[in-house]
Formats: C-alpha cells, sequence, structure tokens
C-alpha cells in the first residue's frame, strides 16, 4: 500500500533518551551521584564491542554513569562471578549488564543467575521474567520493551488484535508474546517448527519478526494493513567483499503491503538501547 508509514525507532531513541536526561537532572541534586550502568564484557567479538561502545555513548548523553569491565576471552567464570558479586554491592551501580554472547567456556545462565534482579538491567533475570508473567512491576528485556514502546508513541493499540511473534528466545521471542498478552493482544508464537507458516503469519495483525533469519519475512506472508516489526539484524554480503545489515523482514516487497513497519537498521536496534537506560533510570529511582 501506497501509505505505509515507517516506525521510527531511531528518533524515537532519540526523544527517550531527552526525557531520562531530563529525569535525571531534575532528582540529581537530592540523590548526589548520578545513575550508574555497569557493562561486563568478556572476549573480543567483534559486534559486541560496537554494542558496548555504542551503550557507553549512550550513557553519556543521558548523564549516566558508566562502570564498564572488560575482561580477556581467558577469564575463568569464577572471576568473572567476583565481579558480579562486586557490582551488586556497589552502590554507585543501579544496573549490570552482561554483555552476551559469552565465550563457550562460561555458562551464561549460571552467571546471569548471580546478578542482583533490581540491577538487571537486559531483564534476563528469572525473577524479572516471572515479574513480567505475573504483571508485576520489575525491569522488563529491553528489546520487547522497546516494541512496546513503539507502539505506544505512534498510538497503535494491541487490544483485541491478532498478533503474531515469529521466534522464541528468552532474549525476544517469549517476553514479547507475555508484554503483547498484557496489552490484551490474541498472541501466537510462531517458530521453526510452526507448519504452514505463512498462513499462520498471513493472520496476523501485528508481526514480530524475531527469528535471526535474513528476510524470512516475505509479501505473500503479510496481510495487506498489518503493522510489520523487524527485530533482526544480520549481516549479508553486499555483493562486493563487505557486508550490509538486513532484517528478518523482506523490507522492500512487505512495505507495500504492511501499513506499518520498522526499517532495519534505525527501527528496533536503537530502541533497545534506550530501554536498557530507561531500565538503569527505574533502578535508580527506587533505590
Amino acid at each position: 500500500m501506497d501509505t505505509t508509514r515507517i516506525l521510527d525507532g531511531k528518533a524515537l531513541a532519540k526523544t527517550v533518551q531527552s526525557r531520562l536526561r531530563s529525569q535525571i537532572e531534575a532528582v540529581l541534586p537530592q540523590r548526589n551521584r548520578p545513575p550508574g550502568l555497569a557493562v561486563i564484557r568478556v572476549g573480543d567479538d567483534p559486534a559486541s564491542a560496537v554494542y558496548v561502545r555504542n551503550k557507553e555513548r549512550a550513557c553519556e548523553r543521558v548523564g549516566i554513569a558508566s562502570f564498564g569491565q572488560h575482561f580477556p576471552a581467558t577469564a575463568t567464570a569464577a572471576e568473572i562471578s567476583a565481579k558480579i558479586q562486586e557490582l551488586n554491592q556497589d552502590e554507585r551501580v543501579d544496573g549490570i549488564l552482561l554483555q552476551l554472547p559469552l565465550p563457550a567456556h562460561l555458562d551464561a545462565v549460571a552467571l546471569l543467575l548471580q546478578l542482583d534482579p533490581d540491577k538487571d538491567a537486559d531483564g534476563l533475570h528469572p525473577i524479572n521474567l516471572g515479574r513480567l508473567t505475573r504483571g508485576e512491576a520489575g525491569l522488563r528485556s529491553c528489546t520487547p520493551a522497546g516494541v512496546m514502546e513503539v507502539l505506544r508513541e505512534y498510538t497503535i493499540d494491541p487490544s483485541g488484535k491478532n498478533a503474531v511473534v515469529v521466534g522464541r528466545s528468552i532474549l525476544v521471542g517469549k517476553p514479547m508474546a507475555l508484554m503483547l498478552l498484557e496489552a490484551n493482544a490474541t498472541v501466537t508464537v510462531a517458530h521453526s517448527r510452526t507448519q504452514n507458516l505463512a498462513e499462520v503469519v498471513a493472520a496476523a495483525d501485528i508481526v514480530v519478526a524475531a527469528v535471526g533469519r535474513p528476510e524470512m519475512i516475505t509479501a505473500e506472508m503479510v496481510k495487506p494493513g498489518a503493522v510489520v516489526i523487524d527485530v533482526g539484524i544480520n549481516r549479508v554480503s553486499d555483493g562486493q567483499g563487505g557486508y550490509k545489515l538486513a532484517g528478518d523482514v523482506a523490507f522492500e516487497e512487505v512495505s507495500q503491503k504492511a501499513a506499518w513497519i520498522t526499517p532495519v537498521p534505525g527501527g528496533i536496534g536503537p530502541m533497545t538501547v534506550a530501554m536498557l537506560l530507561k531500565n538503569t533510570v527505574e533502578a535508580y529511582l527506587r533505590s
């Protein structure tokens, strides 16, 4: 359809950051310290290095103190664990993020369990996922929270709508389904074993693609007028020896049918970082 509109996550992320900056400035005189975010990075994964640098720059923009810690790829579980315990006790630190993926010899689940749930900036601790399931206040998983913020900003109400989440990861798919359910959508979670995937997706008013497969969602899978949220960020060859970023949605063709669509890059990626900062500020205001 000719009137497809872009859900601009990049612009919204700037707005969210500006709101957070104002919140921090308002309470700083009483609190005597800024909010603090500690990012633990292990090894030299190039994508992780870029993400962490972006997070640190975003912290600077809103007035959050960064307490980054970079360990070599050979770091032991005991070393990471000791740093987590230290940060749990550090009163200057409101949010802790363990940057994934970790080197193969480290157990991410075991280490995430050691985070103080009230400092779990990524919203991935089982206690925070449990709070989400129960509809209780708590720190929310950043990427799906970013999706919900986009829907709110553009006054797209999921209530009563059919929503299909393609992907069932603990990072995005499962918490996304719970958040949409909380917003009164009728939710289907589809995945690699779903039979008739195209038919399932074609019934959706809202499609959230989070499978990690480039351009898997094509135009014939999307009904006219649907809202399409692309969470995927995939590196694909640009045909000239380099690479470009592509989402899980075939943007050019799907944008001809959808009413609203997020681009990649510039859609949900910047909102994930914005929600990380929001979680940190919320933990700071509650502490």
